[in-house]
């Protein structure tokens, strides 16, 4: 019978190779112990060389060969090995597979001694020199090395199920078409015959049963199916389903279960969504209803370890984009990505769309090759993820290759007919050789329109054009920039939204990109990241992220650009001020007296769901009522004030100098009168720090007050991810976010001092264990240890109290 085990823990690792350490016998007191997933070498946060992860390393576990294996198949698996993997077995080659970012598997059961332990070694080439995709040029971020992802291990008989690949089609009618592919696989013995010869084979069945994920009803039997050789399609039609909707995303297992005369052989279940996506001229289509798709682009790495995260934080990435960024979609740039972030994405209804390794160059023929088996992988290894959407079939940013690309797309329909496929290009009117026209628009600089039409990229206005990449390199930002350059960060990203959601006939956009992250010398800010994110390394929110967070979350959103400190303005004057809401109204407050209402800007915001709200009179009516002016005077005043403020004393125009004249002689205003005034609602140049309160209304009623005061003693506020750890095949992880802020919770963005991480019980660390805050945020991580209990994570600073997180290991 089938059984899986999983190899994440008791392997030894040492950071050079040699020819010696495949063989059985080897000196292993030389290695240190690890647990997989591994980065080959931890790394700095930034200022380091690529250079320090590009080489071939060594891994070595044992494997115990049951006697109960004899006559059947084991299969290791390996999720992910950055960048060949070549896999030894007694001292003997075995299997190799080139690639860093699919999974690959391989046989062992010919070269297990059963009764006795066997030594498994695995060679690791993290190189960047290979003749593999994404390499052989420049290549704008980090690639790492080591065995990266899980590894584990499956017994199977010798007839065996090798795979099952679900589609569902006319979900919209009463019942639904479910057709399933059976591929069934068997060994020969030494004559060259099967165990169940090939007539039995094809006389025998599998079993279907149908069960809603979390359904405790049991399983539904679908039917008993007749195999047809090697390869059965199998269509039926189920009814009382429900569909995988990016609100509702309502998933199924189906299990398959292979019976040879009568005897249970072997059992696969996968998990899947009734479901139909369609990209057309006009948009993108989910069961029939059109939806703009609003996305980020992301990349698999992490601080410190690169690639080497395991299943929880892969999937807090993923609730990230859907619950705190409110974005329906996520392209995993420039490769597939970890099958606990696809899952993840499956169970919270993020659409994804997904492409082979690689960017910009295409190689040679050996090269070409290597990238069409990526094809090839990917889609056999991904295609029953309801999430997916799009298969990339072009290497990102490359030139146009008619014969190169016609193959992987041929490769991707044959594979997968009921997907389309897309190609990222940064070229108008290139060959669509793809369903979809794939295109980084970068146009916008701030000035000029967010987005280009679709008919100024592309001729072809009959394909469906989808935005694959906007903004990113155009206005990098760090979290310690000046304010001006965080709100402008945010104006563009807005500004792009607006083009996205006013085109009908462009399918959606992803923006580059969700987060910072390093990069090659050849790109970034000197220090080895690219800037790009609309949130930090550690996933802390820049201020650009509240604008997808307030375009299509559910919850109430309201961020303000401005900390209000008069020092973050040019002669100390406040001018417009933004706040990135999904709220009807911001009311004003000014040390708790009302000043104004202030209302979403839909003159040039008009196609956004939300627009934001620039709140631009910090006056109001306070002159009129707080010293005693008639309304009309009262409000030549403040035009007045603020036509001072935005082009000097000296450079009023007319008509305002004779208006205020009329009114000093109409109120007895003195001159030194006028300039109090100023500084009193304007400039307050040597005046009392004011208290702002912005409340977001909603329906009348304020749901959100952010309050905007000098910080009397800051604080530390911590996000993390969970409280509570369980090792499931590996270590678990938790991911801690760091924040400095004043005592209205509001962060503190030039806050930068040391921090000190102690921890008790069984965790510890990932990184160093001081820190310091990086434009008022940065974060860490804690690992469990293959022990249970009670654990903390302390975080002491000179000047902040102290805070304990408490963790519990399950």
């Amino acid at each position: 019978m089938f059984e899986r085990v999983p190899l994440n823990d008791n392997w030894l690792y040492i950071e050079n190779f040699c020819e010696v350490m495949k063989e059985e016998e080897y000196d292993e007191s030389r290695m240190s112990s690890v647990r997989l997933p591994h980065t080959n070498i931890e790394l700095p946060f930034h200022y380091f060389d690529e250079g320090v992860y590009q080489f071939v390393s060594c891994y070595r576990r044992k494997i115990y060969g049951e006697r109960s294996y004899l006559g059947k198949h084991v299969f290791i698996t390996f999720e992910g090995v950055a960048h060949i993997a070549k896999i030894y077995m007694h001292g003997k080659l075995i299997g190799e597979h080139k690639g860093g970012y699919t999974a690959f598997t391989i046989d062992i059961s010919p070269y297990l001694h059963l009764g006795e332990y066997n030594t498994l070694v695995v060679e690791v080439d993290s190189r960047e020199s290979n003749n593999i995709p994404p390499f052989g040029h420049v290549i704008d971020y980090m690639t790492y090395g080591g065995i990266y992802r899980e590894v584990f291990l499956e017994v199977k008989e010798s007839i065996y199920i090798d795979d099952v690949f679900i589609q569902t089609k006319e979900v919209r009618n009463e019942t639904k078409k479910l057709q399933v592919e059976v591929t069934v696989k068997q060994s020969l013995d030494k004559a060259g015959e099967a165990p169940w010869n090939q007539h039995n084979l094809e006389g025998s069945s599998v079993k279907l049963l149908l069960q809603r994920e979390g359904c405790k009803d049991g399983m539904h039997e679908l039917g008993n199916y007749t195999l047809k050789g090697e390869t059965t399609t199998i269509e039926l039609r189920v009814s009382d389903v429900e569909l995988w909707e990016i609100e509702r995303p309502v998933l199924y297992i189906l299990y398959v279960e292979l019976e040879i005369d009568n005897e249970r052989v072997d059992g696969k279940w996968i998990r899947f969504g009734f479901r139909e996506s369609e990209f057309r001229k006009d948009g993108f289509y989910l069961n029939g209803e059109k939806i703009k798709l609003l996305g980020l682009n992301r990349h698999q790495s992490y601080p410190y370890v690169g690639y080497a995260m395991p299943r929880r934080a892969q999937q807090t990435d993923a609730d990230i984009l859907k619950r705190e960024l409110g974005v329906n979609a996520v392209r995993t740039s420039h490769y597939p990505q970890s099958q606990h972030f696809i899952n993840r994405c499956d169970e919270l209804g993020l659409l994804v769309f997904t492409e082979i390794p690689g960017w910009q160059h295409i190689g040679d023929s050996q090269w070409k090759e290597a990238a069409i088996q990526n094809t090839r992988e990917m889609i056999l290894q991904y295609r029953n993820h309801p999430s997916i959407v799009l298969w990339g079939v072009r290497i990102n940013e490359s030139q146009d290759d008619d014969e190169f690309y016609n193959k992987t797309n041929r490769i991707a329909h044959e594979l997968d007919p009921s997907r389309q496929t897309g190609g990222v290009r940064f070229l108008k009117n290139s060959n669509l050789l793809e369903d979809v026209y794939t295109y980084n628009d970068f146009s916008h600089n701030g000035c000029t329109e967010g987005l280009e039409p679709k008919k100024s990229v592309t001729s072809n206005m009959g394909a469906s054009y989808l935005v694959s990449e906007f903004n990113g390199h155009m206005f990098p930002t760090k979290p310690f920039d000046s304010e001006e350059h965080r709100l402008n960060h945010a104006k563009r990203h807005a500004a792009v939204l607006n083009s996205l959601y006013q085109y009908n006939d462009i399918a959606g956009g992803f923006g580059w990109c969700m987060f910072d992250y390093n990069t090659h010398k050849d790109f970034g800010s000197g220090d080895r990241i690219c800037y790009h994110g609309v949130l930090t390394m550690f996933r802390n929110h820049k201020l650009a992220a509240s604008v997808y967070g307030s375009q299509l979350g559910s919850s109430p959103v309201c961020e303000i650009s401005s900390s209000m400190d008069i020092g973050e303005h040019p002669a100390c004057n406040l001018s417009n001020v933004m706040a990135f809401t999904n709220s009807d109204s911001i009311k004003l407050y000014k040390n708790d007296e009302f000043v104004k209402e202030f209302y979403p800007d839909t003159k040039k915001y008009s196609s956004l769901p939300h627009p934001p709200i620039v709140i631009d009179d910090f006056v109001g009516e306070l002159i009129e009522r707080k010293e005693g002016y008639c309304h009309s005077s009262a409000e030549t005043i403040k035009k007045v004030l603020f036509a001072i403020r935005d082009n000097g004393q000296n450079h009023l125009p007319l008509h305002l100098k004779i208006k205020m004249a009329l009114v000093m002689l109409k109120e007895k205003l003195s001159f030194q009168e006028g300039l109090q005034l100023y500084y009193k609602y304007i400039g307050n140049w040597g005046g009392e720090a004011i208290s702002y309160r912005f409340d977001a209304i909603q329906n009348g009623v304020s749901v959100k007050s952010i309050v905007k005061k000098p910080v009397s003693k800051p604080a530390f506020k911590v996000i993390t991810d969970t409280n509570t750890l369980s090792e499931e095949g590996t270590y678990d992880v938790a991911s801690i976010r760091i924040l400095a802020v004043d005592e209205n919770g509001e962060k503190l963005p030039y806050f930068q001092e040391v921090v000190e991480l102690i921890t008790t019980g069984p965790i510890e660390i990932i990184g160093p264990k001081k820190i310091s805050l990086k434009g008022g945020s940065f974060g860490t991580y804690v690992k469990t240890i293959g022990k249970v209990g009670e654990a903390s994570l302390s975080l002491c600073s000179e000047s902040l109290d102290k805070v304990t997180i408490d963790f519990t290991i399950i």
